[in-house]
């Protein structure tokens, strides 16, 4: 039997004439849109049906829309703005700070966001289910503790293939914690079933589950339950946001997201400065206005509410605090 999030991943919208329609967007908005991107329109009927029809703006909509923005050419936005091929132990697997290693999961994701960072990541052609090479390293590696899970989206392979990591993870005594890294709960919260539970309990040590999300109107109460079910299953909740002009630069709006996750348990981690990777210019929000909206939040919000403001630059031993 098909998983019930597959379903639910068949129904994404991947076509710019098809989104148009059923967003009651009017003709002349053709003109502001990417009609064939390098990097594909990707998203989620569930957060479709969040955004205001008739309206390009929507700061849904404008996360996922590719735009004639994009093709634009800005000073310091690159291919690869964090530079993960020079951190690259194999294809798969990366190290760029101490005790951690991260697996490259797949290029699979539940939405594409125009702003990620490895959009242009030069992911295997061929997907593996089993990552033998890369789990020999880190078993040889006793300076490696924690494990992180990233592609692309974690959340986009199986259980079964999920689980096979987990097991193999837990006869690696040096491992002693997992982290999965995924947007995919945010526009698929079904992705959250029994067997996702089972095999994060299956894990010995302690797993933390970081979530992406930007937006309170991401949110609803299906999404909510979800997590709220990672959380009563003993799972740590993290979450990383990115600021992004025109979405959510705005205390408000960031004030709304972060106390509705905290109120389900979900701790603020990081708000990050934009990666400047190219064709995003026009989601960078000055260092100064996130530094005043930081400042704010810290007046409204109880401390662990309020994510710590950074930037990734590459070959610092860790994120650059900017406030």
């Amino acid at each position: 039997m098909v998983a019930v999030w597959r379903t639910k991943l068949r129904e994404n919208f991947t076509s710019w004439k098809t989104l148009q329609e059923f967003l009651h967007l009017p003709p002349e908005v053709h003109e502001q849109v990417l009609i064939q991107p390098n990097f594909p329109l990707n998203l989620p009927k569930r957060l479709a049906e969040k955004i205001e029809k008739g309206r390009i703006d929507d700061p849904l909509l404008l996360q996922f829309l590719p735009q004639k923005k994009e093709e634009g050419k800005f000073t310091g936005f690159v291919e690869h703005p964090v530079e993960d091929v020079a951190f690259q132990r194999t294809p798969r697997l990366l190290q760029k700070y101490a005790s951690r290693n991260l697996l490259v999961m797949t290029a699979a994701c539940a939405m594409n966001c125009r702003f990620c960072f490895r959009k242009n990541y030069p992911y295997p052609k061929s997907e593996k289910t089993g990552f033998a090479e890369e789990l020999a390293i880190i078993e040889n590696d006793p300076s490696i503790e924690e494990v992180i899970l990233s592609g692309g989206d974690p959340l986009s392979l199986s259980n079964e293939i999920l689980l096979e990591l987990v097991l193999r993870l837990n006869t690696i005594p040096h491992i002693k914690r997992l982290r999965i890294h995924t947007r995919f709960s945010i526009g698929i919260p079904e992705r959250i079933d029994d067997g996702f539970i089972d095999l994060l309990q299956a894990f010995k040590g302690v797993v933390y589950f970081v979530l992406h999300t930007n937006h309170p109107k991401e949110w609803d109460d299906e999404v909510e339950k979800a997590h709220t079910r990672l959380r009563k299953a003993g799972i740590v909740l993290l979450c990383q946001t990115v600021l992004l002009k025109g979405i959510n630069d705005s205390v408000e709006v960031l004030f709304a997201l972060f106390r509705r996750l905290i109120n389900i348990g979900i701790i603020s981690y990081y708000l990050h400065q934009l990666d400047r990777v190219e064709g995003s210019a026009h989601f960078e929000v000055d260092r100064e206005e996130g530094k005043a909206i930081i400042r704010q939040l810290r007046a409204r919000l109880p401390g662990y509410g309020v994510p710590t403001y950074v930037e990734e630059i590459p070959h610092k031993s860790g994120k650059t605090p900017i406030l």
